[in-house]
């Protein structure tokens, strides 16, 4: 595989305005995953991103995940005659797996291959590790056929290393998890070439030897997540019962142990001691019963909603975003907040310090709550000049077009290899 290639995905785009895809001949895009809940996260919104933009530019998707029941619908819209018919989302029944019930057993190859025969995709994707690998790899190869995998998840940081550290320290964790990264590097070898959207992510890959790795940041919808946004009605509904000063603090994610809202709680209990404010949190989650009895006053859960519109008008209103999870791959929700113009804090580790720019941000120790407190109360402390910072690091954050503008170009050049 070109190393060219590689290497060029890694520079961020120069222009807001990228070099429009090839829409003849349109590609026909397979994308497999085992994680895709009623309840939002990341990879959710990235294929939903994916779907728009693939077929509003002539190419045909469809998503296969695990589901409540077998389904075959339109990916973007309910409705199968809009312009959107063409990006699917097609699920097999399968037992809800016991943490978040939600999300379901990816279990049907039988029923997956068949699909992938039928579609005789040009490129056959993995969006995460371990079933949706085996199931991209059962289907076998066709002359022309690309096998891609996109890192959505550090799992071996977020499930061992962050349990082995307390434990036994940092150095003999380093040394516990080579098997495990071994693993990886034998299950993902099959592959064309593996997608990260992290720099940090896309290092560790390479340095435990996986091969064919291309760095591709997240896109976020810039034409939703922007300062437009805002709304003062937005603001006023939060601070109901508290004064019209008090900071507005959002969250957002996923609400599940990896992501540590815990550590959130904890810091906002502290600054809610010295000043007035509210937390809002976004997202939903087998935690949320947990957060909500441990949640100090002040904190409200407005649980997921699949109008990203609302999110954008809370994220581009409030005035910071919080966040905890110290294993983001990429932390698209931060991306988001950022394009709305909103200063943000976030741990010192994973991807989400990628985001932080010097002149509206700030970072703290991972998971230590009293320094994500201090952080809060120094952004809080920069306003209002903090705010004129974030609207203008706005630019700076991909967009979706240029992301996928960026995949497309991939895409091709890896066939073309193939073929040649």
């Amino acid at each position: 595989m070109s190393i060219q290639l590689t290497e060029k995905m890694c520079r961020p785009a120069a222009s807001a305005a990228p070099r429009a895809p090839a829409r003849e001949p349109g590609l026909k895009i397979v994308d497999i995953t085992e994680f895709y809940s009623e309840r939002g996260g990341g990879i959710r919104s990235h294929l939903t991103n994916r779907g728009q933009f693939l077929s509003e530019h002539q190419h045909s998707h469809v998503v296969i995940a695990p589901g409540p029941r077998d389904e075959d619908a339109p990916l973007v819209s309910s409705d199968a005659t809009s312009r959107y018919a063409r990006s699917r989302l097609v699920r097999f029944a399968g037992p809800s797996l016991p943490y978040d019930r939600t999300y379901h057993l990816l279990h049907r190859v039988d029923k997956i291959r068949r699909r992938v025969r039928d579609e005789q995709p040009d490129v056959l994707e993995a969006h995460s590790l371990y079933l949706a690998t085996a199931a991209v790899l059962a289907c076998g190869r066709r002359p022309g056929r690309l096998h891609t995998a996109f890192w959505h998840s550090d799992h071996v940081g977020v499930h061992v290393e962050s349990v082995l550290t307390k434990r036994v320290g940092c150095a003999a964790t380093r040394v516990a998890v080579k098997p495990l990264w071994r693993g990886i590097r034998a299950l993902l070898a099959p592959f064309d070439a593996i997608f990260a959207a992290g720099r940090q992510q896309t290092a560790l890959l390479r340095d435990a030897g996986v091969a064919r790795v291309i760095h591709v940041p997240l896109g976020v919808d810039t034409r939703t997540f922007a300062p437009a946004a805002r709304r003062d009605e937005w603001r006023r509904r939060w601070l109901a019962g508290a004064d019209d000063d008090a900071a507005v603090i959002v969250g957002c994610g996923r609400l599940a142990s990896e992501k540590r809202f815990d550590v959130v709680l904890e810091a906002f209990a502290r600054v809610r001691l010295r000043r007035k404010a509210v937390l809002v949190l976004f997202g939903d989650g087998p935690e949320r019963r947990r957060l909500e009895q441990t949640a100090p006053p002040g904190v409200h859960f407005a649980g997921f909603d699949t109008n990203r519109s609302r999110l954008a008008t809370a994220l581009a209103s409030a005035d910071l975003l919080v966040h905890a999870a110290p294993y983001e791959t990429f932390g698209l929700g931060i991306a988001e907040a950022v394009a709305c113009g909103l200063p943000i804090v976030v741990p010192d580790a994973g991807a989400a310090a990628e985001h932080a720019e010097l002149s509206c941000s700030e970072t703290y120790r991972s998971l230590d709550p009293v320094a994500c407190a201090a952080a809060i109360e120094r952004m809080l402390d920069r306003a209002p000049g903090s705010r004129a910072q974030a609207l203008g690091a706005v630019g700076l954050v991909v967009s979706v077009e240029q992301h996928f503008s960026r995949v497309l170009e991939a895409y091709r050049e890896l066939i073309g290899e193939l073929r040649r």
